[in-house]
């Protein structure tokens, strides 16, 4: 029997491309995120930090794809890799649904929705001053919007695009 196309070792593992896509597209994703908040100095609410939750789990899961799609191993185990990313940014899309919806006001949000304010200062002579005048956000308050989308609505666009690379990838590995 004659070794397939898709047994040569020249040609990569079927799961490979949505494996990567999917992995570097979280990334990308909370890597946005995280710069915002360290960088742009906007401090998350509660669904925010809750909007991360499937990207911090999916991002390990996708490099156990890769790998898996990389050395080969049964096809099986990259399908079902990729499938869990995609079951994940579904979630994902679903928790910044939410988010949006509380911050256009279709639905009520968390009774509590505070984060701590990580802006507090460490100087326990302005710390006095802070707490009048630093106050954790409200997920009912966008804090950005950009083409007239919040952050929990761009998660909602990226979480949908990572959930058909990965269910995609799932069929077709």
């Amino acid at each position: 029997m004659e070794p397939s196309l898709s047994d040569s070792p020249t040609q990569p593992a079927r799961g490979l491309l949505p494996s990567l896509l999917a992995t570097l597209g979280m990334t990308g994703t909370v890597g946005g995120a995280l710069a915002f908040e360290h960088i742009g100095g906007y401090i998350p609410c509660a669904l925010c930090l809750m909007q991360r939750t499937p990207y911090y789990w999916g991002i390990p899961i996708g490099i156990v794809a890769i790998a898996t799609s990389v050395f080969k191993l049964p096809a099986w185990t990259t399908r079902t890799l990729l499938l869990v990313i995609g079951i994940l940014m579904l979630v994902g899309a679903g928790l910044g649904i939410y988010h949006a919806g509380v911050e256009w006001h279709f639905w009520p949000g968390p009774a509590t929705c505070a984060t701590s304010a990580s802006g507090v200062s460490t100087n326990v002579g302005d710390l006095l001053g802070d707490l009048d005048s630093k106050h954790g956000p409200s997920c009912t308050d966008a804090a950005l919007r950009v083409l007239g989308l919040s952050f929990a609505g761009w998660n909602v666009i990226a979480s949908l695009i990572l959930a058909g690379i990965a269910l995609r990838g799932a069929a077709k590995a």
